[in-house]
């Protein structure tokens, strides 16, 4: 077989290299013409046959390359004269991956493998293919058959990572462990090891390993003393885990989680080491709420004694600021000796005192102490405050610092939450006084490089909170636009600040300028795992929006990034074994885990179909063919099962989010002030635990509605009597018996029973219910409705009325043009009204109301004469003239309905864009002492042309001068216009259809 395997398929090597040099260099058709000129003189060789599908995919021509593959794979398979080498089948497996059937390139091999049993080039092809596909199983037994070949270590441990990762990944357990165990054993019994053992919790064995010959092997004797801590550390002997991290301390002294593991064993209680190692938080934790010490309070002061003495010991030795570890060391001592009872609060205050001294002026400040401000109490936080303050005034320092004292008290003040407590004045004051520091600290900035971050980037960030807390507080819109113009100034200054873009996206959202928030997350340039953690600033709303090409842009690139990389992590795993980074094995496969079950990966694969049937809704055929690729719902039901069995994962980073919407489905401004009760309500990580339970539930929502859309109009297609098709088939009951099933599923989604839900529905039409009680789930209420009514359409099982036909249509007709036009009613002026509900009143026309037309849409096609149906006379006639009847009161509700929608909207942009932009402005001239304009007044004045001070620099100058707020009230009106054009475009499309059917009946 090795002689075999020196020509690629026989063919000499000067014949081919043509082919992989314009393959290299991108010209295709150049590489076609060479394989065309290869196969007349091989016709019969798989190798050209593969080369040739491999520049046919290329070229894009996947149908072309897939069946000039599959030919390759049927010469390889009938005739054994033909030589089979690795290159060959490599270049078939590169084909077959990228028109996902790598399935076929794994079948190419194992017949390979069959063949020549013994050739580990053949098994590592295996093994990769196995590796590719995720077949831990397979890639174990395939790499102990290459270890038994070639008794190599590396082949060995291939065998003992794929059982780990069974263990990780799959349902293995501890026999899986015994047998990695057994086979390491027999090993270093007759040879040596280069891995740690750890998964076991057999720490002593590892612990063994590392304190002997493998323990020269560790690169660094840092790296080596902290695994080694850590197997004390798990193995009980804290005393010796201690001694051990000090060592770690004295070599690199600002390892601050070194010293957490070294305090927690010292204490006997090294939470930090049992929690962090299987920690999932998206955030990783800084610091470890320590448990009750069960020491004696002679133990525990001895011991923290000895803390404080290699803290003193690491201070002395410290020869610069970079070094933070001991300071914030010192802190920590005070906590823990507070959360003991034995501390002293003025003690903690002024180890936080002394750090500010000297670190105080760093960015990070804030983040490093919160967590040891929140164990004061109230009249010990107004004391730190204080202090800083006077530190802040007393220190003479450069200005650079001085500028980032300031702000870090800024920072505290907002951990401290007397922000909240301030009066509407002082909020004003405070905001004014850190828009005028920004101001009067931009010539630090004048010799930065345009890429740089500016000093003193995070005060207008902070003055916009403010103004956005003083705009909830009294509703006075000049504040959101002042909050929205200081950001524009600021971007305005240094184009490049994402903290101030994501602030205006969130901004211009609720102001319903989406088009404009849009245009800023694509400032973002969020690319590759970008795409899974920062999209969740844009995508809800969006997905309520009537923007659906930008829409469906944002998916279709998330969904690309996603495929990509499940492709190309399989490629990096596999150079991983061939590298023997077994821990990145792990890592990889492990990452790929996450990004599967990712939450926001499930609910774009759902959505994308939603919205191209949003998209296709007007027409009943076009629709049923979106159904069709969508193998009618059933798909997403099946990825509804799986939610049961997986947990999902949640890997955006919601601490990028502003305060007023810490996750995506709350938004304070959209509620009434709270005051104090704001800052002593739930917890952020509360918050985010009711959020991730609300995701679940509207993913199985989700996953459901095409499904639910298919099964309707085929009840409504069947709801003809008499009617079938002209090839003699009809309706399957069992059709309806699952919309049944389906929508007693949805409603139990919805809190409620089948019955409970059908009883509301019906009482809320009548008016014996409150509206409201359905206003947190109102779209989902009215597809229940819809659904229902289609059900209803075939069974007739929903007595009302006496039995009434058509009740169900009246009750859809009614409830949807009432909340409909609710809505309409409620909305004032966009440009005045921020947060109003126009999200809720485009996805009512375009999901319930869009459903409905389709069911009408189908009724109307039975009714009408057909050359592929014929009637049957009888009984069944007056029945079907009476669902005429109601199919055209039901067409004539939703036309009046849409129209009125899209009367209010042709009313909104009836106004001159000139006027709106006027009044946005006028919201910022206040005369009186208090009210909006006062920030704004202070960019004002530092932006009119006879006071730009010429020391800024050219770019900040030139910046300046082009600033324009005529500009940025223009943009958003433009924004806010573009938005309701899209929306009279989709009301005008639905109307022409509605209309069109009217004509038909």
């Amino acid at each position: 077989m090795a002689s075999k395997l020196g020509l690629a398929g026989g063919i000499p090597e000067r014949r081919v290299r043509p082919i992989w040099d314009a393959i290299d260099s991108r010209q295709f058709k150049n590489a076609l013409k060479h394989c065309t000129t290869l196969l007349s003189k091989y016709p019969n060789s798989p190798y050209a046959l593969a080369l040739k599908a491999l520049v046919l995919e290329r070229m894009g021509k996947s149908e072309e390359a897939f069946s000039v593959s599959l030919n390759a794979k049927d010469l390889l398979y009938t005739n054994d004269s033909l030589l089979i080498d690795d290159l060959t089948l490599s270049t078939l497996q590169i084909v077959f991956q990228r028109l996902d059937h790598l399935d076929m390139a794994t079948s190419c091999y194992e017949y390979a493998y069959a063949k020549f049993p013994n050739n580990l080039d053949l098994m590592m092809g295996l093994f990769n293919c196995y590796v590719r596909q995720y077949s831990f199983v397979k890639q174990q037994q395939i790499a102990i058959k290459m270890y038994k070949i070639a008794a190599e270590e590396r082949f060995l441990l291939w065998a003992v990572c794929s059982i780990q990762l069974q263990v990780l990944c799959s349902n293995g357990g501890e026999k899986l462990l015994l047998l990695a165990e057994g086979l390491l054993k027999k090993h270093i019994a007759s040879h040596s090891l280069h891995e740690p053992e750890e998964q076991q919790s057999k720490y002593g064995d590892a612990l063994e390993l590392l304190t002997g010959k493998f323990g020269s092997l560790i690169m660094t004797e840092v790296d080596r003393l902290r695994l080694q801590g850590r197997l004390l550390a798990r193995g009980g002997d804290y005393a010796a885990a201690a001694s051990i991290f000090q060592k770690v301390l004295e070599l690199s002294p600002d390892d601050w989680e070194c010293f957490l593991h070294y305090l927690g064993c010292l204490l006997e209680d090294d939470s930090s080491l049992c929690k962090g190692e299987n920690n999932d938080s998206t955030y990783p934790l800084k610091l470890m709420d320590s448990q009750v010490s069960h020491l004696t309070d002679e133990a525990f002061g001895s011991r923290l004694s000895n803390a404080s003495s290699l803290v003193q010991k690491l201070l002395t030795e410290a020869r610069n600021d970079t070094v933070r570890c001991p300071y914030l060391a010192n802190i920590e001592i005070e906590r823990r000796k507070l959360l003991h009872g034995k501390g002293d609060a003025d003690k903690l205050v002024e180890a936080l005192v002394q750090y500010f001294f000297r670190y105080g002026h760093l960015a990070c400040f804030a983040s490093d102490v919160e967590i040891f401000v929140h164990i004061l109490d109230l009249d010990k936080k107004i004391q730190l405050l204080d202090k800083l303050k006077e530190c802040c005034e007393s220190i003479p320092t450069n200005p650079r610092k001085t500028l980032g004292q300031h702000i870090t008290v800024f920072k505290i003040q907002n951990i401290v939450g007397s922000m909240v407590t301030l009066s509407i004045n002082e909020l004003e004051t405070r905001a004014v006084k850190m828009t005028q520091m920004y101001c009067e600290n931009l010539p630090l900035s004048k010799e930065l490089d345009a890429q740089e971050s500016m000093y003193g980037e995070d005060l207008l960030s902070m003055a916009c909170n403010l103004l956005v807390q003083l705009f909830w507080r009294t509703r006075h819109i000049g504040y959101l636009v002042e909050s929205v113009m200081i950001l524009e100034f600021g971007l305005t200054v240094r184009r490049h600040v994402s903290q101030y873009k994501i602030l205006l996206l969130h901004l211009y959202s609720h102001w319903n300028s989406l088009p404009l928030a849009y245009e800023w997350y694509k400032s973002l340039d969020v690319k590759n795992i970008l795409l899974e953690t920062v999209s969740h600033h844009i995508l809800p709303q969006m997905l309520a929006s009537p923007l659906w090409p930008d829409s469906t842009d944002i998916l279709r690139d998330y969904l690309r990034f996603m495929d990509d990389h499940f492709r190309e992590s399989a490629d990096l795993t596999f150079l991983a074994y061939r590298h023997r980074s077994y821990s990145k094995v792990i890592e990889f496969v492990q990452f790929k885990e996450r990004l599967q079950q990712s939450n926001q990966y499930l609910m774009a694969k759902i959505e994308i179909p939603i919205l191209q049937l949003k998209q296709k809704a007007n027409n009943i055929e076009e629709g049923e063919g979106i159904l069709e690729s969508l193998k009618e719902g059933v798909q997403f039901l099946e990825l509804t099962d799986e939610i049961g069995t997986k947990s999902l994962t949640f890997n955006e980073e919601l601490q990028l989010r502003p305060w007023w919407t810490p996750t995506y489905d709350k938004n304070y401004l959209l509620e009434p002030f709270e005051g104090v009760t704001y800052c002593t309500g739930q917890t952020l990580d509360d918050q985010i635990k009711q959020s991730q339970a609300k995701v679940v539930k509207t993913i199985e929502k989700r996953s459901l509605l095409p499904r639910l859309v298919f099964l309707s109009i085929q009840c409504a297609s069947s709801s003809v009597k008499g009617n079938v098709e002209a090839n003699g088939s009809v309706f399957d009951p069992k059709l309806s018996s699952e919309l049944r099933l389906l929508l007693e599923r949805y409603a139990n989604i919805l809190g409620f029973s089948f019955q409970d839900a059908v009883g509301m529905a019906f009482d809320i039409s009548s008016g014996l219910k409150d509206a409201e009680a359905w206003s947190c789930n109102l779209i989902d209420w009215m597809n229940f409705v819809v659904f229902l009514n289609a059900w209803n359409l075939y069974s007739h099982e929903v007595d009302r009325d006496s039995n009434k036909h058509g009740s169900t249509w009246l009750l859809v007709n009614l409830i949807l043009k009432k909340y409909i036009l609710d809505k309409v009613r409620s909305m004032g002026a966009l440009e005045s009204s921020p947060g109003c509900d126009l999200p809720h009143l485009v996805l009512l026309v375009t999901e319930p109301l869009a459903w409905h037309t389709m069911v009408i849409q189908c009724c109307a096609r039975s009714l009408l004469p057909s050359g592929k149906r014929k009637k049957k006379g009888g009984p069944s006639e007056q029945c079907n003239i009476e669902l005429c009847q109601e199919v055209q009161d039901s067409i004539r509700c939703v036309c009046e309905t849409i129209e009125l929608v899209r009367d209010w909207l042709n009313q909104q942009m009836s106004k001159s864009d000139n006027d709106k932009s006027e009044s946005i402005l006028s919201s910022l001239k206040i005369d009186g002492e208090l009210g909006p304009g006062k920030v704004y007044r202070v960019i004002e004045t530092l932006t009119s042309s006879s006071t730009i001070d010429r020391g800024l620099g050219d770019v900040i100058t030139r910046a300046l001068q082009s600033w324009s707020p005529a500009d940025i009230s223009r943009k958003i009106i433009t924004s806010q216009r573009t938005a309701l054009s899209n929306f009279v475009r989709i009301c005008d499309s639905k109307i022409k259809s509605v209309k069109e059917l009217k004509a038909q009946l």
